[in-house]
């Protein structure tokens, strides 16, 4: 493995998480005649990739943190009255230092291949202008997104974040980055555009129960390798 991308593939800096909730109403119900207010639909995840929804992920995360500084624009970049949908996916790998090693991989038109994933457009800050999302899958399965943002002209990153077959969904104006961690847990990282970048604000994981999966792998370990002597067989079974 090249050293650059060795260290593209380094530790990911742990971004903080925050959730809320809040709830509230009146003990006495509505008012006869009184109308009703009316209720806002909440966004559903909306999948970017379709084709990759569902693969799992190891532990997504930001390199940036809430007190780094602003993202530093691409050298070299301009972006025209199309937006950034008029500028070359690749010309963007190649302006970028994280991810210039990879400017060279093929592209992807599905999953199972290492590749450069078609781009994604979405208006991830609310100004109207759509952000450019790029993903790269790597060897052993290891993905790294990019969030582009188009500012004076300029190109930032706003978002950077590596993790395995990352599955990526809209939720709202939020990105949505769903797969697995460790021992077979499963993680959802939700990012905000906080004015400056998309910053994570919840990161919630869910676990396996362990005495369920300790008794899936012993009768997968019996039906294997058999009990009693006889292999291939497992004791107590009837036929």
């Amino acid at each position: 493995m090249i050293p650059r991308l060795r260290l593209l593939l380094g530790p990911l800096l742990a971004a903080p998480a925050a959730a809320a909730l809040c709830a509230c109403g009146a003990s006495d119900g509505l008012v006869a005649g009184e109308p009703v207010a009316p209720v806002a639909a909440q966004p559903s995840p909306e999948p970017l990739w379709p084709d990759w929804s569902g693969a799992a992920s190891q532990a997504p995360g930001a390199d940036a943190g809430s007190k780094a500084p602003p993202p530093e624009p691409l050298d070299g970049v301009r972006v025209g009255p199309g937006g950034l949908a008029k500028v070359d996916v690749r010309e963007l790998l190649r302006a970028d230092p994280r991810l210039r090693p990879l400017a060279g991989r093929p592209s992807a038109a599905a999953p199972g291949r290492p590749g450069i994933r078609p781009p994604a457009s979405a208006d991830l800050t609310g100004d109207g202008r759509p952000e450019r999302l790029v993903a790269i899958d790597l060897e052993g399965g290891r993905t790294a997104l990019t969030v582009y943002a188009a500012r004076g002209g300029r190109v930032h990153p706003v978002l950077f974040t590596v993790g395995r077959r990352l599955s990526v969904d809209l939720l709202g104006t939020d990105l949505l980055v769903r797969g697995s961690c460790a021992e077979g847990g499963e993680q959802a990282v939700r990012y905000h555009w906080d004015g400056t970048r998309m910053s994570a604000v919840s990161d919630t994981k869910r676990y396996e129960k362990r005495k369920e999966r300790e008794k899936h792998e012993k009768h997968e370990s019996g039906r294997e390798h058999g009990s009693g002597g006889e292999p291939g067989r497992t004791r107590g079974t009837r036929s």
